[in-house]
């Protein structure tokens, strides 16, 4: 096991990997950028070090900037995180040829599964369902407008190389798949610097649904049960849940995507912690691949709940050349009586309006507590939210023995929840929790859009 490691990334998950860190012995470096310096987990971590201005391009992804610091600390390992540089092939590859373990895939992993029309390619190789669309790269609009005729509106443009909803756009007719196919490029070029988009057939009554996948450098290949993202606002997931309870998602059809995703995972020798995500269209009951992501997911802690296990030390371990401690019916074994897990996505946004960022000081903030109440975050009273990254303020997580008891517990925790002197997402999470629709399951991917003109 690694004696000493560098975080390269800020806010909740920098906390996160301290803790599990400290647990294991592990001493920790962070880096931060001046925006961070009052940030908790500095005054936590053995160590932090500046590695430059707010701007993220300026700092979180200065690849050379956090290098340097990991070579003054004498490091052996970087964790990265979610964002920034976690999913950058790059980077992985400049830390392992300074010698520095990347605690995250191969290299050639993240960048077959990071472009997401070479995954599609892997996935139909290896007989996972994808949805049908293009083959390839869409070269340009007429391409496109003679493809959506042959597979049917409505289309979904998405960017090859990104994620977190940009670059996306749907398509309900010619004329907006024309302006659509403009805009889809010039936003992908923007925020991935590849305008590469290609297209799938759109699924409008969808639940997306992603399996939790660890790998380890002996072969082992296994997945931690499934988890229901579904609820989302312009493809940016609010709350995630495990098991998925979808209408129609029996037993079959659970064990079916499961091992979808690990046989895709397989294909692709995938080490470490990773999840494939899937569209499930609950009229045809079937299941499509979408993409993988390859670094641990924000919504992992609803799998830690029901599993017990402590995603980020599985990471390390496989880093450091551990094998896996245990196997598939050990964790079969665990969910089958691991009850039901819900994260709330705690963000400084005001919902009413239209989910502008809220940045500024909190005057009071006092975390929910209680039985099977789990709240992962870095802030704190008298904390500056900066303008500068991410919104995410913090995750709210429950167990429950079934779903209607997790709802319960989340509904009891948002109310817990103090945070005032900005504007947050907890009024809205409040609402949704308490909406007949979501109590019941009754829901798609169109949920906030539909039920509550988000």
């Amino acid at each position: 096991m690694f004696s000493r490691i560098l975080i390269a990334n800020r806010g909740e998950i920098a906390l996160r990997i301290i803790r599990t860190c400290k647990r294991l012995g592990i001493e920790t470096v962070v880096v931060y950028s001046q925006a961070d310096k009052d940030a908790l987990y500095l005054k936590l971590a053995d160590r932090a070090i500046c590695i430059g201005p707010p701007p993220a391009r300026e700092s979180y992804l200065k690849i050379n900037n956090i290098i340097a610091a990991a070579e003054i600390a004498d490091v052996e390992a970087i964790h990265p995180g979610y964002g920034f540089l976690s999913e950058n092939a790059h980077f992985a590859e400049v830390c392992r040829a300074c010698k520095i373990a990347f605690i995250g895939p191969p290299t050639q992993a993240i960048e077959n599964m990071g472009d997401k029309i070479k995954a599609k390619n892997i996935a139909k190789a290896a007989k996972v369902p994808t949805v049908p669309g293009s083959e390839g790269a869409l070269p340009d609009v007429e391409t496109s407008v003679k493809l959506a005729n042959t597979i049917g509106y409505p289309v979904l443009l998405k960017a090859a190389a990104g994620g977190g909803g940009r670059g996306m756009r749907v398509s309900h007719n010619e004329a907006t798949l024309r302006t659509n196919f403009t805009q889809a490029r010039q936003e992908a070029e923007s925020a991935f610097g590849d305008g590469t988009i290609y297209m799938e057939k759109f699924i409008e009554s969808a639940r997306h649904i992603e399996v939790q996948i660890l790998g380890d450098e002996f072969g082992t290949v296994l997945h931690l049960g499934e988890r229901d993202c579904t609820v989302q606002r312009r493809n940016q997931k609010l709350i995630e849940e495990t098991p998925c309870m979808a209408p129609g998602f029996d037993k079959v059809l659970r064990y079916n995507i499961q091992m979808a995703a690990v046989k895709l995972m397989q294909a692709a020798k995938y080490t470490n912690a990773g999840t494939v995500e899937f569209i499930y269209d609950i009229k045809a009951r079937k299941y499509y691949f979408m993409e993988v992501n390859t670094r641990l997911q924000v919504e992992h802690p609803v799998t830690e709940m029901v599993t017990g296990l402590d995603l980020v030390e599985q990471q390390l371990r496989v880093a450091s050349g551990e094998k896996l401690a245990f196997r598939q019916k050990d964790v079969d074994a665990r969910l089958k009586i691991g009850g039901h897990s819900i994260e709330c996505r705690i963000n400084a946004e005001d919902p009413k309006r239209k989910f502008a960022p809220s940045p500024g000081k909190i005057s009071l903030y006092s975390a929910p507590a209680g039985n099977k109440i789990r709240m992962d975050s870095h802030i704190y009273s008298g904390y500056t939210v900066p303008p500068n990254y991410d919104s995410m303020l913090g995750k709210l997580i429950v167990h429950g023995s079934d779903r209607p008891d997790a709802v319960s517990r989340m509904r009891q925790a948002l109310d817990q929840m103090v945070l005032e002197g900005i504007s947050t997402t907890v009024p809205l999470l409040r609402e949704v929790m308490g909406h007949v629709k979501f109590v019941t399951g009754a829901y798609d991917t169109n949920f906030l859009a539909s039920e509550m003109g988000l």
